[in-house]
C-alpha cells in the first residue's frame, strides 16, 4: 500500500515556524512528509531539516517524497522523545509536531488501527515494538483496562465494555479489530444508535495511546525542544483530541509563565524566567480544509516562540 497522508493545517503550521532559509529544523512526526516537504522547500542548501518518525515505513516513504531536497535532510527512525539525545549539542530554529495518526496507518488494514477494517489487533506505530493491542486487550487486568479507557478514551461506558472484554477472553482470545469493535457495540447496546460516530472510536483511541505510550512523551519532549531552541526559535504543535491538547496547552503555559513563587510573596525569589512566548493559542482549520479533509475537523494548532 502506498504511504499517503494529507497534512493538516499545512501552511498555518509551517508559517508559524517563521522559517529561516539557513535554519535548523526538526519535523518530529514526519509521517507522509507533507510538513517536511514544505519546510525543506523553504530552506537553502545551508539549512537542515531533521526528519524523525518511529515508523520505518514512514521514513522510507518520506525519503522518496523528499528526494528533491535530500541535500538538506537527515532522516532519523526514532521516537521524537529521543530528539535531545539524537541531536545533542545542536541548536534549533524550530520544530513541528503533528500528533495525529497518519492516514496511511489508519487506512492500512494490516496495521490494526481502524475499527472500520478487520485486521489483527496491532496498533503499533513502530512494528518492531514488543507490545501490541492484542497484549493490552487480552492480558491487562480489569482495573487497568478500565483506567485506560477512562483516562485515554474518556469512555463513559468503560466498566461495562471491560466486563464484556473479560467475559469474551475467558472463552477465547480477542484477536481482531472486528471482534473488539463488536464487543464494544454490544456493551453499548441501544445507546450505540445515539452515539456520535462509531461507539468503538474511544476504546480504539485509548488502546492505541496505551500501546504507543503517546501521552507520556509530550510534555518532556516539549521541554527538551524548548531547551534546544535558539532565541526566536519556534515550536509548532498540532493536536487532535482534548487529552493531547490539554498537555500541550498546560506545558506551553507553564513555560511561558516563568515565576513559580506563591502569589502572596511580594517579590520573586525562585528566579525562574519565562522561556516561551505564546504566538498561536489554539487555531483551528478553516471550513474549506475541513470539507476537503474530514480528519482535520478536530485539529488544533499552538505555536510558541523561545524568548
Amino acid at each position: 500500500m502506498e504511504f499517503s497522508h494529507v497534512s493538516v493545517m499545512l501552511n498555518k503550521a509551517v508559517d508559524g515556524l517563521n522559517i529561516k532559509e539557513d535554519g535548523y529544523y526538526v519535523d518530529c512526526t514526519t509521517g507522509g512528509g507533507g510538513h517536511s516537504y514544505e519546510i525543506a522547500s523553504r530552506l537553502s542548501p545551508g539549512g537542515r531539516l531533521f526528519c524523525f518518525d518511529r515508523d520505518p515505513e514512514a521514513i522510507e516513504a518520506a525519503k522518496k517524497r523528499l528526494a528533491p531536497y535530500e541535500d538538506r535532510i537527515t532522516f532519523i527512525n526514532r521516537n521524537f522523545c529521543e530528539v535531545g539525545e539524537v541531536l545533542e549539542g545542536i541548536d534549533l530554529d524550530g520544530a513541528i509536531i503533528d500528533l495525529g495518526v497518519s492516514s496511511y496507518q489508519l487506512d492500512n488494514a494490516e496495521r490494526g488501527f481502524s475499527y472500520m477494517k478487520n485486521a489483527p489487533l496491532d496498533m503499533r506505530m513502530n512494528q518492531n515494538d514488543p507490545k501490541t493491542a492484542y497484549d493490552v486487550v487480552n492480558y491487562y487486568g480489569k482495573d487497568e483496562l478500565i483506567k485506560i479507557l477512562r483516562d485515554y478514551g474518556e469512555e463513559k461506558f468503560a466498566p461495562k465494555i471491560v466486563s464484556y472484554i473479560i467475559k469474551q477472553r475467558e472463552t477465547k482470545p480477542i484477536e481482531t479489530t472486528e471482534e473488539l469493535a463488536d464487543i464494544v457495540k454490544r456493551a453499548y447496546g441501544p445507546a450505540s444508535k445515539n452515539d456520535n460516530g462509531h461507539p468503538a472510536k474511544r476504546t480504539f483511541q485509548a488502546i492505541r495511546i496505551e500501546v504507543n505510550g503517546e501521552l507520556a512523551v509530550i510534555e518532556p519532549t516539549l521541554r527538551t525542544l524548548t531547551d534546544m531552541l535558539k532565541p526566536g526559535g519556534r515550536l509548532s504543535v498540532i493536536t487532535f483530541h482534548s487529552l493531547e491538547d490539554r498537555i500541550v496547552k498546560q506545558t506551553f503555559a507553564a513555560l511561558a509563565k516563568g515565576c513559580t513563587c506563591p502569589p502572596k510573596l511580594p517579590i520573586c525569589v525562585c528566579g525562574k524566567k519565562p522561556a516561551l512566548e505564546l504566538i498561536v493559542k489554539g487555531d483551528l482549520p478553516d471550513e474549506e480544509e475541513i470539507e476537503n479533509n474530514s480528519r482535520s475537523k478536530s485539529a488544533k494548532l499552538r505555536v510558541a516562540e523561545k524568548i
